[in-house]
């Protein structure tokens, strides 16, 4: 029987197309369902010729349970947040207790919290004149960006880096490395 993910997204959704990507041609791992809060999100745009299901919702649905139970009846195995930047609420974190799983771009404790993505996130390393920053993938739980950590990778920064080199650099680690940490969740080899 094949595993199953679901990817949320609010944005450009480079990093769920990624994911797709990577599991594009493994048998044993479906891509259910692309979720979006963002009606003009570029992920929906991106998925479109994939022939992946995307699905926009709103607040209500989300806070409600509507969609909560639309997404238990899929049974995925994990939940990927890929630049999705909404908090999901206590019935989400009991229904899939360590399933739901979030990159962040920044080494965390560092730099979370409310407010805290993308170029925000930039920002912060730069104005604080890092010499590294990097990416944090880690359970959700009902604090942003403060569920267990699974995975950190850092990157060395130049002191003239401006916040697209930050990013692109970022960027690369995310590209990288979360496909590979998702399947080793999927087989059980972390946990």
């Amino acid at each position: 029987m094949n595993q199953k993910i679901i990817l949320f997204a609010s944005g450009n959704g480079s990093n769920a197309e990624n994911i797709f990507r990577f599991f594009e041609k493994n048998n044993n791992v479906d891509v259910l369902t692309v979720y979006t809060n963002n009606s003009k999100a570029r992920v929906i745009n991106r998925f479109k010729p994939l022939g992946i299901n995307v699905e926009v919702f709103n607040r209500k649905s989300f806070i409600s349970g509507s969609l909560l139970k639309n997404v238990i009846n899929q049974n995925p195995d994990l939940i990927i947040l890929a630049g999705f930047l909404w908090k999901f609420g206590s019935d989400w974190i009991e229904a899939f207790n360590k399933k739901i799983v979030n990159i962040h771009p920044s080494l965390l404790p560092k730099y979370g919290g409310i407010g805290m993505y993308g170029d925000n996130v930039y920002k912060a390393v730069k104005e604080n004149c890092e010499s590294e920053t990097g990416i944090t993938i880690h359970y959700i739980n009902e604090f942003y960006d403060e569920g267990a950590i699974i995975f950190q990778e850092k990157v060395k920064l130049d002191k003239d880096d401006n916040l697209e080199d930050i990013s692109y650099k970022t960027q690369k680690l995310e590209h990288k490395y979360f496909p590979k940490v998702i399947k080793d969740l999927l087989s059980g080899s972390i946990k």
